[in-house]
């Protein structure tokens, strides 16, 4: 018995420190966030809740480029962010209200680099979902800032349909 479970673990510790170098790797840069359309936090605290915005689409852009083959490496350079909803018609009470009128957008450029540092392709991007409270698909419904994550999980499957690994 005891012999399995030092299989077991010793297995697991193996997965776990082993690098993962089969994807490509991303790097995004916010671009004077304080001019950003809205990034504003309702009753939380605003530099906290900025970092958790940030945080979450830069964990979402790298989840993305595990789909593009090893070696290659993509920059994202985020110039305008307006969540979806507003903050500003709750009332007295500072929260996000998400009504159809208020759409996710995101103005970004992205390079994208072969393992030779050579840049594929690059564009500057400007994405807007006007439609965004009529997708069919539940994958983020319990997540935070999941219709900005469903708009460029469409945005990349669109632009690298091509590259991305089968």
């Amino acid at each position: 018995m005891m012999k399995k479970v030092t299989v077991i673990l010793s297995t697991v510790l193996a997965l776990l420190l082993t690098p993962a170098t089969l994807a490509a790797t991303t790097k995004v840069k916010w671009t004077n966030p304080d001019d950003y359309h809205d990034i504003y936090a309702g009753e939380e605290h605003r530099a906290k809740f900025k970092a958790q915005v940030f945080s979450s689409l830069e964990k979402h852009f790298a989840k993305l480029a595990q789909q593009l083959p090893e070696g290659q490496r993509l920059n994202i350079e985020v110039t305008d962010l307006d969540l979806a909803g507003d903050v500003h018609i709750g009332g007295i009470r500072r929260i996000r209200i998400i009504k159809e009128l208020f759409y996710p957008r995101i103005e970004f450029s992205y390079q994208l680099f072969d393992s030779s540092n050579h840049i594929i392709s690059s564009d500057k991007i400007n994405l807007k979902d006007m439609n965004f409270m009529y997708g069919s698909t539940l994958r983020y419904r319990n997540e935070r800032f999941g219709y900005e994550k469903r708009m460029l999980d469409d945005w990349f499957k669109k632009t690298f349909s091509d590259d991305t690994a089968k």
